[in-house]
């Protein structure tokens, strides 16, 4: 078993604020206790999300977790360790997942943007064993949003969807989702120009650039509308009579609904094989890897709204 140390380093902030004023790395942080159904991860890698720069900022204060807090909700890593509890997986078993059960329903005090995380093991699944730690830790929330969305649609095999959003890192999933595992007849997505191509490479049918048309106009209208932009009123409008609208963003106009997702190892282990052959691929920004010692750029970049998949940090560990 590894020598698992006390202490740690770890991303940390002790107030609400903008991430620069608040957010320090500190190398004296307690590695967290385990609990019996849960397993001690060394993190390998840590997928950054536009949640972690809001709970910063303190959005979601009415349901938070105590300070000091450690940001962070995906990871690729290690087992270390296991609470008596835990009965699938081992010491040295490679997992990957999203540590929080309910996002925004009071959190984990320690995040992933840490050497060490404590997670159930019910969250956690194998590391697809094609993927790096890296391109895993891109995945859970981005690839279990995408798929809890199409689940709550009742998207089925033969409709046809409409991504809003689809090169961001919820959207280029449920691109690749209804697609290649769900078996949409007509996938149809809108990004900027620049990221049109890579609509098409994850499977759309056509990539609409919404700096020069607007999806409304299409003369197309879809079974499921899926905002990842927060563009609801406007989604309404593109879906057939008897369509859905899911949006993860923004206000809500009927009859679209809201979700936020919940963490969920199953759904991961359900996707891995897609995963393993391809089919479905982790997509991380060409300029989106950040080390560890430049979280705060990682989170700048993910705050400008312009990234194409994800932004991740690796290497965690250092080997001092």
């Amino acid at each position: 078993m590894e020598n698992v140390p006390c202490t740690m380093k770890a991303w940390i902030y002790g107030q609400h604020g903008k991430p620069e004023d608040v957010l320090k790395l500190k190398s004296d942080v307690v590695v967290p206790e385990l609990k019996e159904d849960q397993v001690l991860v060394k993190v390998m890698a840590s997928g950054l999300n536009p949640v972690d720069n809001k709970r910063m900022l303190g959005i979601f204060v009415q349901a938070e977790c105590p300070f000091p807090t450690v940001p962070g909700y995906d990871v690729a890593g290690v087992v270390v360790k296991v609470g008596s509890q835990a009965k699938n997986l081992k010491v040295g078993d490679e997992v990957y997942g999203n540590i929080h059960e309910k996002a925004l329903d009071h959190p984990k005090q320690y995040g992933t943007l840490a050497e060490y995380t404590a997670v159930e093991e019910r969250l956690l699944a194998p590391k697809p064993k094609n993927l790096s730690f890296a391109e895993a830790s891109s995945l859970p929330v981005a690839i279990g949003t995408a798929f809890e969305g199409l689940q709550r649609c009742e998207f089925t095999a033969g409709q046809s969807i409409l991504v809003l959003g689809g090169a961001g890192g919820v959207g280029s999933m449920v691109i690749q989702l209804a697609k290649h595992v769900f078996g949409a007849s007509r996938v149809v997505a809108t990004a900027s120009t620049g990221k049109l191509e890579l609509l098409r490479n994850l499977g759309a049918d056509l990539a609409v650039d919404y700096t020069k048309e607007n999806f409304e106009d299409l003369p197309e209208k879809f079974d499921v509308v899926y905002d990842c932009v927060g563009q609801c009123e406007r989604a309404v409008k593109a879906m057939k009579e008897g369509g859905k609208v899911v949006t993860v963003s923004g206000s809500v106009t009927v009859p679209a609904f809201k979700f936020i997702v919940t963490s969920n190892g199953a759904d991961l282990e359900k996707l891995n094989p897609y995963l393993e052959s391809g089919k479905v691929k982790a997509i991380i920004d060409p300029k989106g890897i950040y080390p560890f010692s430049q979280t705060l750029e990682g989170l700048a970049y993910v705050d400008t709204g312009r990234v194409a998949g994800k932004v991740v940090i690796h290497p965690v560990q250092q080997d001092n």
